[in-house]
């Protein structure tokens, strides 16, 4: 693999705000000389986790009201990682809050990128086995939806019109391998 040189960061400015989001201007130079202007979310320091939930042969899911396509999707919890919680623990509370279970067995299985031309954030993909009740309150507008799916069917939710987002998918095909490996002994 070829080793690339980073472009030189000229300047980075703040060109505009919401209450969720702020966008930067960067100006960068690469390694050949050529200049150009991108523009990028504000790089921020949290990051978050989506869990995979396995309850015997099955997943669970959740159908949640997303504001970008105007439509529920179906897919797994998740969420923000609060200021002092690990990876694994933001998991669990997630779990709980979502779905109203906690896990005994939480393993993560990689990080992923989102975007990375825009955005700097980072999602942990956690699976989570051994589950039993536990609720906690979350900060949900209404109910979330579960929906249970067998894990012999998994690959049909690529199949499903509501299951569409990005990193649910890259999810799916990662629980996929890692229960794959576990039934050959690898795990």
């Amino acid at each position: 693999m070829i080793e690339l040189k980073k472009p030189k960061i000229l300047n980075v400015n703040d060109i505009a705000h919401s209450h969720l989001f702020s966008i930067q201007s960067v100006d960068l130079e690469f390694s050949n000389g050529v200049k150009r202007v991108y523009e990028r979310m504000k790089p921020g320091k949290r990051e978050a986790v989506l869990i995979i939930p396995v309850i015997g042969d099955e997943l669970i899911l959740i159908q949640e009201y997303a504001v970008g396509i105007e439509q529920y999707e179906l897919g797994f919890p998740k969420g923000a990682i609060d200021a002092g919680e690990n990876v694994l623990e933001a998991a669990n509370r997630e779990l709980k809050e979502e779905i109203g279970f906690g896990a005994g067995k939480l393993e993560m299985l990689t990080k992923l990128t989102m975007a990375p031309s825009y955005f700097s954030s980072k999602m942990n993909i956690v699976i989570a086995q051994d589950l039993y009740q536990e609720y906690l309150e979350g900060d949900e507008p209404e109910p979330l939806v579960q929906v249970r799916w067998p894990i012999s069917d998994m690959m049909s939710l690529l199949d499903h019109p509501d299951f569409n987002e990005a990193r649910n998918v890259s999810a799916l095909f990662l629980a996929q391998r890692y229960l794959q490996a576990k039934n050959n002994g690898k795990r």
